[in-house]
């Protein structure tokens, strides 16, 4: 499934990079693929958020871009 969302024009939610979008990756195992991304030298966001519907974390691209990865929780 792709989906396009529209945010503010004054959203802090991408960072501060100036980005205007963000890719959001679905993992089934968001802790395990942390792990491996932390020993690749992935500069990871240390900031979690935990819903009903999932389990969110963020990285930055090697651009310097903002990268959302969810692990959906409950009916997903």
């Amino acid at each position: 499934m792709t989906v396009f969302a529209h945010s503010p024009q004054e959203t802090g939610y991408f960072g501060d990079s100036g980005q205007r979008f963000m890719v959001n990756f679905r993992v089934d195992d968001l802790d395990a693929l942390l792990a491996r991304l932390a020993e690749a030298g992935v500069r990871i966001d240390p900031h979690r958020e935990e819903y009903s519907y999932g389990r969110f974390a963020w990285i930055w691209d090697v651009e310097g871009n903002r990268v959302e990865l969810w692990q959906p929780g409950g009916a997903f």
